[in-house]
C-alpha cells in the first residue's frame, strides 16, 4: 500500500469533512505520522476491530465503520432473505463517538435493507449477545474498544448464536473489506428516514429488563445474601462505563442493602477522566473506591470495564489493607463457591462441565476434578468457549456450568455467549455475602482453596510491541521460538512443546509428535519438568506478545518464588 498515495488520495476526497481535511493537513511535513495513519488498512479479525480513533485507513472514523459494515452487511446477506430480516442488534459503550458509530453502522445496515435493532444508549456487552439471541437476530454489532486507553474504539461483531464471528465468516469479510473502496463502496441511508420505515427500531428498558430476568435467575441462595445484608457492605465502580445501570440494579434486586458506588466513577465520561487505564486488571484504577470502601468500612470491591465484559475484585488482606485479585484467584474461588452452593440448593445439572482457556490457571482443572466436574480448554476468546459450550451441550455430552479466562471474563447460563460482568458482579456479591455470613473473609476462603486443590501460581507478561516495526518484531520472535526452542528455561528442563498453529505436541527427548485436538492457531506452549507450562502467542488486538507463566508446586512460597525466575525469562524475549 502506497501510504502517500493514499493520504493524498484522503486529502482531495469529497467523502471526508472539513475537520478531518484539516487534521490531515497539519500533518503534512509528518511522514512518519502519515505511514502510521495510512501504513494499511486495520486488520479485521474474529475480534473485529481496533484501533485509536482518529483520520485514516489505520484509525478509527467513521469511514472505517461504514467500510467495515457494508462488508459485514454482504455477508449476513449472502445467508439469504431471511438473514435481512432476523437483522442485526447494534450497541455502544461510553467512548468518545461509540453513538456516531453505532448510527454509521445503523445507516450502511439500513442501506442495504436489513433491519436493525439498535440500543437507545450504551449498554453493556453481554447485552448485545442477549440481544442477539433473544431477537433471533442473524448478527450484533458492539461499538467498543473494551478496557483499552481513551484514545481506542473498536468494532466487534457477532453471529447469530451471540458469539463474536467465527473464523470463517471474519475472513469473509475481510476479503469483502479488499474489494470494495473505502468511500464508494458503502452504501448509507438518513437515520430518520430508517427511523420513519421502521428499518431500525429503538431497543430499550423492554430488554433490560428481559436480560436482567435471566441474570436473577441465576441466583442460587437469596436467604444467604438477605441473611447477611444489614451488616455487608460493598463498593461498585463502572469505571465510567456501561456498567452503571444494570450492575447496581442487579445488586439491589439479589438483596444487597449496602451498596456503595464510586460517584466519581458512576458518571458516564469516555474520556475517563478519573483513572488512567480503565482496566479492571489495574489495580491503581480502584484508589478512589479503596478511599471509600475504607470510608464505609467494606471488605468488598467490584470493578466492571467500559463494556462490563470484564470484571476485577479488591478484598482486604490479613493486614486490612486491600489486595487485587487476579482472574485467575477469582474464577477459580468463584468456580469453588459456584459448585457448593449448587449442590446446597440442589441446582446442580447431570453431567456439569466447567470451561476455560490455554492460558489460564491449571488450578481450575484441579478443582473440576477434585468435584467430579468435567472440563475442557479451548483456545483463547470467548467464541472459542461458545464454541465448545454449544458442541458439548448439542451433542448432549455435558451442561456447561461455568467458563472463564483469566483476562477477569467469566461467563454463566444459556442466554449470553460473551463475557459477562454483569451476571458475574450479582454472583460475586452473592459469594461475598456467604462468606460474610460465616464469618470468614474472602482471603481466607482463597488460602482455603490452595490448601484444598494446591499451590499454583500464575503471572502474565506483556511484551509490548509499538511503532511501525511492532507486528515485524511480534512475527519474528514466534518464528525464532518455533526454529529454535529452548531446551531449557531458568535452568529447568523443557521435556515437551506445543505447537498450536498445526496442533502438534512433541516430546524433546524421543522427538515423538503426536496430534493434539485443539490447531490452527499461533501460540507455543512450553511444558517442564517441574511441571510448568509457558505460553507464548501475539495479541490479536493490541501491539504486544504475551507470555503466560502456569506454576504448580509444592507450596504458594516455593511456587511463587519459581515464577519469578520464568518471569526473568519471559522479559529477555524481548530484548
Amino acid at each position: 500500500m502506497d501510504f502517500m498515495k493514499t493520504y493524498e488520495h484522503w486529502l482531495t476526497s469529497p467523502y471526508i469533512t472539513a475537520e478531518e481535511r484539516a487534521e490531515l493537513e497539519a500533518i503534512k511535513n509528518d511522514p512518519k505520522e502519515i505511514e502510521s495513519r495510512f501504513q494499511s488498512y486495520l486488520a479485521f479479525g474474529t475480534a473485529g476491530l481496533r484501533g485509536t480513533m482518529g483520520a485514516g485507513t489505520y484509525k478509527m472514523n467513521v469511514h472505517v465503520i461504514r467500510h467495515a459494515t457494508q462488508a459485514f452487511a454482504e455477508v449476513v446477506l449472502a445467508e439469504g432473505p431471511e438473514a435481512a430480516k432476523k437483522g442485526v442488534a447494534i450497541c455502544y459503550d461510553c467512548r468518545n463517538n461509540g453513538d456516531i458509530f453505532a448510527r454509521e453502522a445503523a445507516c450502511v445496515m439500513a442501506a442495504n435493507g436489513i433491519h436493525v435493532r439498535l440500543f437507545d444508549d450504551m449498554r453493556p456487552t453481554p447485552e448485545l449477545s442477549y440481544a442477539v439471541r433473544h431477537y433471533g437476530c442473524q448478527a450484533g454489532i458492539n461499538v467498543t474498544a473494551s478496557h483499552n486507553p481513551k484514545e481506542y474504539n473498536g468494532y466487534k461483531v457477532y453471529w447469530s448464536d451471540g458469539a463474536q464471528l467465527p473464523p470463517k465468516h471474519a475472513a469473509e469479510v475481510a476479503a469483502k473489506m479488499e474489494e470494495l473502496d473505502i468511500f464508494e463502496g458503502p452504501k448509507t441511508m438518513d437515520f430518520n428516514e430508517a427511523l420513519d420505515k421502521r428499518i431500525i427500531e429503538w431497543m430499550g428498558r423492554e430488554t433490560d429488563e428481559a436480560f436482567l430476568d435471566e441474570v436473577m435467575a441465576m441466583v442460587n441462595d437469596y436467604d444467604t445474601v438477605k441473611a447477611a445484608a444489614d451488616n455487608f457492605h460493598m463498593v461498585y465502580t463502572p469505571f465510567h462505563g456501561t456498567g452503571r445501570v444494570l450492575i447496581p440494579e442487579a445488586l439491589r434486586r439479589l438483596g444487597i442493602k449496602h451498596l456503595h458506588c464510586e460517584p466519581r466513577q458512576m458518571i458516564k465520561d469516555g474520556n475517563f477522566s478519573t483513572v488512567v487505564s480503565p482496566n479492571p486488571e489495574n489495580p491503581e484504577g480502584f484508589y478512589l473506591s479503596v478511599d471509600l470502601a475504607n470510608e464505609v468500612g467494606a471488605d468488598f470491591i467490584l470493578g466492571s470495564d467500559p463494556d462490563a465484559d470484564r470484571v476485577g475484585l479488591m478484598i482486604r488482606d490479613h493486614d486490612g489493607k486491600f489486595i487485587p485479585l487476579t482472574g485467575n484467584q477469582t474464577g477459580v474461588l468463584l468456580f469453588d463457591y459456584l459448585i457448593g452452593a449448587l449442590k446446597r440448593t440442589g441446582k446442580m445439572p447431570a453431567n456439569p462441565v466447567g470451561l476455560k482457556t490455554i492460558v489460564t490457571t491449571s488450578m481450575f482443572n484441579a478443582v473440576a476434578e477434585k468435584n467430579g466436574i468435567a472440563h475442557f480448554d479451548t483456545f483463547t476468546g470467548f467464541k472459542f468457549i461458545a464454541e465448545k459450550k454449544n458442541a458439548l451441550e448439542g451433542s448432549g455430552e455435558g451442561k456447561v456450568i461455568f467458563a472463564f479466562e483469566e483476562s477477569y471474563g467469566y461467563m454463566f447460563g444459556d442466554y449470553v455467549r460473551d463475557k459477562d460482568a454483569v451476571t458475574a458482579a450479582v454472583l460475586m456479591a452473592e459469594m461475598a455475602s456467604y462468606y460474610s455470613l460465616k464469618g470468614i473473609k474472602l482471603i481466607d476462603a482463597l488460602e482455603a482453596c490452595y490448601e484444598k486443590y494446591g499451590a499454583y501460581a500464575e503471572k502474565t507478561i506483556n511484551l509490548v510491541m509499538p511503532g511501525l516495526d511492532g507486528q515485524k518484531k511480534m512475527a519474528q520472535l514466534m518464528v525464532s521460538l518455533r526454529e529454535n526452542a529452548p531446551k531449557a528455561i531458568a535452568g529447568v528442563e523443557v521435556v515437551k512443546t506445543r505447537d498450536y498453529l498445526p496442533g502438534e505436541e512433541k516430546d524433546v527427548k524421543t522427538g515423538e509428535v503426536v496430534k493434539m485436538e485443539l490447531c490452527d492457531s499461533n501460540v507455543l506452549s512450553f511444558i517442564l519438568a517441574d511441571g510448568t507450562v509457558i505460553l507464548v502467542r501475539p495479541s490479536g488486538t493490541e501491539p504486544k506478545v504475551k507470555v503466560y507463566i502456569l506454576a504448580h508446586g509444592e507450596n504458594l512460597e516455593a511456587t511463587r518464588a519459581q515464577v519469578a525466575e520464568y518471569v526473568k525469562w519471559a522479559n529477555s524475549l524481548a530484548e
